[in-house]
């Protein structure tokens, strides 16, 4: 039994226990939030502004960044985001003329800018905790030898893969309970990486799909197949290989616990396995 059967069998046997629950491999700071205001942005704006390419979770204005004596750099761009207004109207619901007071929402967007583009501004100092990171050479090489490697930035407190972009966003490396999780996580996001189209051209990737649904939850089990596996190669997989299968469970469940689709997403996984490690290019 090679390391890829080893290691599905294994999360397979773990998902017949019962409920894991499913730890964030690395402690949050913060969330992005306007500098100004010190409000956090929600919902779509903070999956926005935590997939942009800045370490900053610090963003503003045009306005609000000359108000405080900065200044956005020449050539840089904006980052869109939502929200909605309310506008009063007037309904009139019924035939005996009687007027009820309303609210009309109307979606709006602005542009923003991340600390990162603006020259003159000092983010506030802020404490968060840190672990020591010592490097494993096996991981290193797995990340550093993967063909046509797409961009990997550090910074914020999300990870996540930009198809558009072609970027890979991960948390600092010290913030990372482990070195393990943090090769984990970062094996998940190359996994998906994998499937761009100058790559392996995966459906899950190339075709835009919404949280939750069954293409975009199976292209999580393929992530996380993905980064088992490259654990597995690496000889970290016992260290991360309970959390994987829990985060595996949560999307089984949105998948009706349909189990048949984690084997079809191993080997999906598989492929992407052998892509990131050359093995197709030496064969």
């Amino acid at each position: 039994m090679n390391v890829y059967e080893t290691v599905t069998a294994r999360i397979i046997e773990l998902l017949e226990t019962g409920t894991i629950p499913w730890k964030k491999p690395w402690v949050s700071s913060e969330g992005p939030m306007n500098l100004i205001s010190k409000k956090p942005y929600r919902g779509i704006n903070s999956f926005l502004l935590n997939c942009s390419p800045y370490s900053s979770q610090y963003w503003m204005t045009y306005r609000q960044a000359a108000v405080k004596g900065g200044q956005v750099r020449k050539g840089e761009k904006s980052t869109a985001i939502v929200f909605w207004k309310w506008l009063d109207s007037k309904v009139h619901p019924g035939e005996d003329d009687n007027e009820a007071t309303g609210k009309i929402p109307l979606l709006r967007h602005y542009n923003v800018f991340n600390l990162d583009q603006i020259d003159g501004i000092t983010a506030p100092e802020k404490e968060q905790p840190t672990y020591p990171f010592s490097p494993i050479e096996q991981a290193e090489q797995v990340i550093s030898n993967m063909p046509h490697r797409p961009l990997i930035q550090y910074g914020g407190d999300h990870a996540c893969y930009s198809p558009t972009l072609d970027c890979i966003k991960l948390p600092k490396q010290e913030v990372f309970r482990s070195p393990e999780e943090f090769y984990s996580t970062a094996f998940h996001e190359l996994a998906h990486s994998s499937g761009h189209e100058s790559r392996l051209r995966r459906k899950g990737i190339l075709e835009p799909s919404y949280f939750g649904s069954h293409d975009y939850s199976q292209e999580e089990l393929v992530a996380e197949f993905g980064s088992s596996m490259l654990c597995g190669f690496a000889g970290i997989e016992q260290q991360t290989i309970e959390n994987s299968a829990a985060y595996v469970q949560d999307w089984l469940k949105v998948l009706k616990n349909d189990k048949k689709l984690a084997i079809v997403a191993a080997g999906q996984a598989q492929n992407a396995a052998d892509f990131i490690l050359n093995i197709q290019q030496k064969q």
